[in-house]
């Protein structure tokens, strides 16, 4: 049973399966309560705040655009966002039911920030591009309403499946792909309370934010056992956190047991995103 927070949504496991096959991206069109998405939004400001006040706390992704990656309790909504019955669906239904929660943090292209190069979050691994297989998944969840103006998420769907053996560091395909990505294109225009998932493989970029508002989005990335993308992050909770958490989250938790919470120093950068290229 959905809690407050959690609205009680369509579940279509066939559906669900058959979608990120396909296109490698699905979205859940009010899955929580806008009330709930607002005090997460308030969190995350904080976060991202304490963030960029110290070395190492945030990775610039393009000009005006940060990545921040944070621990489970710094978002009060951390355990509706991964106990909702269409995320946990999802995860069991596309990688098992050992999948384990790898990776939380948010994105945020501020005003100025410029369309990113076409990109995927990392190689693709042989269990996909020769077993046909999906190892990981990423749920983006808004923090505000999308508008144009703010540089909307754009997907080209089904490159998941391609090899990328010619993208450099095999994230980022040629100059010469990008008129047919751009062709294939979709924007998307979330709420808040919508949430979406797709393969981190498929090929994707934010857009120029030409507004006055910044775009704060969430991102929970997941895998399946032996998927190995725990090691390029550093989650931790403390052990009465861990077991104040409902057992459908804490047993799909993926990190170190803490006495104390040491903020996280970034592990990673994506380097196209770094240089900022156009």
């Amino acid at each position: 049973m959905p809690t407050p927070a959690q609205l009680d949504v369509p579940i279509d496991t066939g559906a669900i399966a058959a979608t990120l096959h396909r296109d490698g991206i699905l979205g859940c069109p009010g899955a929580f309560a806008v009330d709930w998405v607002d005090r997460l939004r308030e969190d995350v400001e904080a976060a991202y705040a304490e963030a960029r006040a110290r070395e190492g706390g945030a990775v610039g992704r393009g000009p005006q655009r940060w990545y921040v990656e944070v621990h489970p309790e710094a978002l009060r909504g951390f355990a509706d966002l991964v106990g909702h019955p269409w995320v946990q669906a999802v995860c069991e239904t596309v990688l098992g039911p050992e999948w384990m929660v790898v990776e939380v943090g948010f994105d945020v292209p501020f005003p100025g920030a410029r369309d990113q190069p076409w990109h995927r979050d990392f190689p693709s691994p042989r269990e996909t591009w020769e077993g046909g297989r999906l190892t990981s998944l990423a749920f983006n969840l808004t923090c505000v309403d999308t508008v144009e103006e703010m540089g909307p998420f754009e997907v080209a769907p089904g490159t998941h499946w391609e090899r990328g053996e010619d993208f450099e560091h095999g994230m980022f395909p040629p100059r010469g792909d990008h008129p047919r990505l751009q062709e294939a294109a979709v924007r998307k225009y979330p709420r808040r309370g919508d949430v979406s998932v797709r393969s981190a493989l498929t090929l994707h970029r934010g857009t120029a934010n030409v507004g006055e508002a910044s775009r704060p989005v969430l991102v929970l990335g997941v895998d399946a056992p032996g998927a190995g993308h725990a090691d390029l992050h550093d989650l931790a909770v403390t052990a009465a956190y861990r077991e104040a958490l409902p057992a459908a989250v804490r047993d799909h938790l993926d990190c170190r047991v803490v006495d104390r919470l040491v903020p996280i120093v970034q592990k990673h950068t994506i380097e196209g995103l770094v240089m900022g290229e156009e």
